[in-house]
């Protein structure tokens, strides 16, 4: 490689399969909360938002409100004995392998998360691919979450590569939004949280339904120099 190269991912929906232990652990928030349970079609359209940011949505109350520091606390809780004893289980076929391949191809790895950081940590931990990321990135280490660019250009920062060397991979526009504003490629996957037709209108570089074929794009874009067809169409 004439330079040094990385791929970023998301965490909840690209990398583990985590959005129903989301619904069910906000479920639980609302319980302990004693506040009539949202819809989990809402609580979903959420995944991908910090949690401050979800909370205000689902609760009706601005992201400052002192009931959610209460419910952000109640959620880490939950999140802690809902999700964390499944965490292996949660790993998307061919992740393992996947980050694996990259590794081994010389790409430096990333995750940027909307979750915080301690919580990404210990999860991707529980889960056991920890180890495959040089830095794991979480909303509470940056001033403006996605899909402000703020955490794509800081990790770009801290991995010392160039945007143009660097493709983000997620399943929400959220994702999608944030790399393009930081002048990153970006790869959509479809078996996350938000349908295609909302991925397509984000408009990444490519689509894929695998996360197979989103390394299979990540080794061939960066680690050689061939030009490669940017039709998200072209990878469905």
């Amino acid at each position: 490689m004439s330079a040094r190269a990385a791929a970023l991912f998301d965490l909840d929906g690209t990398l583990l399969d985590t959005p129903a232990g989301i619904v069910a652990t906000f479920s639980a928030v609302f319980e302990a909360m004693g506040v009539p349970a949202a819809d989990p079609v809402e609580v979903r359209g959420t995944i991908g938002l910090p949690l401050q940011v979800a909370f205000g949505k689902l609760l009706g109350v601005p992201a400052d409100d002192p009931v959610i520091a209460e419910a952000v606390a109640h959620y880490q809780r939950c999140f802690r004995e809902v999700v964390l004893p499944i965490a292996p289980e949660l790993v998307f076929d061919g992740v393992r392998d996947g980050l694996a391949r990259l590794r081994a191809a010389g790409l430096a790895l990333a995750v940027a998360t909307s979750k915080f950081h301690a919580s990404a940590d210990t999860l991707l931990t529980a889960a056991g691919i920890r180890d495959e990321f040089e830095i794991v990135l979480g909303a509470d280490e940056v001033g403006n979450p996605k899909p402000h660019p703020e955490m794509a250009l800081a990790l770009l920062d801290r991995l010392a590569v160039p945007a143009g060397r660097t493709v983000m991979v997620g399943d929400t526009s959220h994702d999608l939004l944030m790399a393009r504003s930081a002048g990153l490629r970006s790869i959509a996957v479809t078996y996350g949280v938000h349908p295609r037709a909302e991925l397509a209108a984000a408009e990444p570089t490519w689509i894929v339904d695998h996360f197979s074929d989103a390394a299979d794009l990540l080794r061939h874009a960066l680690t050689t120099n061939t030009e490669m067809e940017t039709d998200p169409s072209s990878h469905d």
